[in-house]
């Protein structure tokens, strides 16, 4: 495994921006009142949490047989649709809320 490999360039990227996500999440939680935002909120939280654990373990995929590879991508993408899916409910409840 090459440090210029494409693939290892592009997952030391996403450990980037999911640090830096991490961080704002956290900084944020500070902020985020109680009741279903604040629920949602922390799940939100923990989602992210639980990517930046998988992003920080992406490099070493090569090093791991394929029969865990694969389970743990599904499992990043599945995870990943559900954080999808909380943020576009989240995002709706506000846009209600302003609305009116």
């Amino acid at each position: 495994m090459s440090f210029f490999e494409p693939s290892t360039v592009i997952s030391l990227a996403a450990i980037v921006v999911m640090l830096v996500c991490l961080t704002q999440v956290l900084r944020l939680s500070k902020s985020v009142p109680g009741g279903i935002v604040g629920r949602t909120w922390k799940q939100l939280t923990g989602l992210v949490v639980l990517f930046t654990i998988g992003y920080l373990l992406t490099p070493f995929f090569p090093l791991l047989p394929q029969a865990i590879v694969n389970p743990l991508v599904s499992l990043i993408f599945l995870f990943g649709a559900v954080y999808v899916l909380i943020t576009v409910r989240l995002i709706h409840r506000v846009i209600s809320e302003l609305a009116g």
